[in-house]
C-alpha cells in the first residue's frame, strides 16, 4: 500500500505554467512532473558529497604539572584545576 501525504504549496504563475505545459506535454499528472523534480533536487544535493573534513594539525606544548599517565590529572586539568598557566 503507497501512502500518499497531501498538502498545499505556493508556485509562482509562470513556474505553474511551464509545468502544467510540461506534464501535458509528456502525458503524465502535475503530481509526477513536482515529485520527480523534488526527487532530482534531493537527490543532487546528496550526491555531491555532503560535509567533509578538513583535518589540521597544531603544534602543542605539555603544560606543566600534568601527568599523561594520571587519569584524574587530566581531568583535573580539563576542568581548569591543577594546573597554572
Amino acid at each position: 500500500m503507497l501512502l500518499c501525504m497531501r498538502t498545499t504549496i505556493e508556485i509562482s504563475d509562470p513556474l505553474f505554467v511551464q509545468a502544467k505545459k510540461r506534464a501535458a506535454e509528456e502525458k503524465v499528472p502535475l503530481r509526477q512532473i513536482v515529485e520527480d523534480a523534488l526527487r532530482s533536487y534531493l537527490k543532487e544535493k546528496y550526491a555531491r558529497g555532503g560535509y567533509r573534513l578538513r583535518w589540521r594539525a597544531d603544534r602543542g606544548r605539555l603544560r606543566p604539572g600534568i601527568d599523561l599517565d594520571s587519569r584524574d590529572s587530566l581531568f583535573e586539568a580539563m576542568e581548569g584545576r591543577g594546573w597554572r598557566k
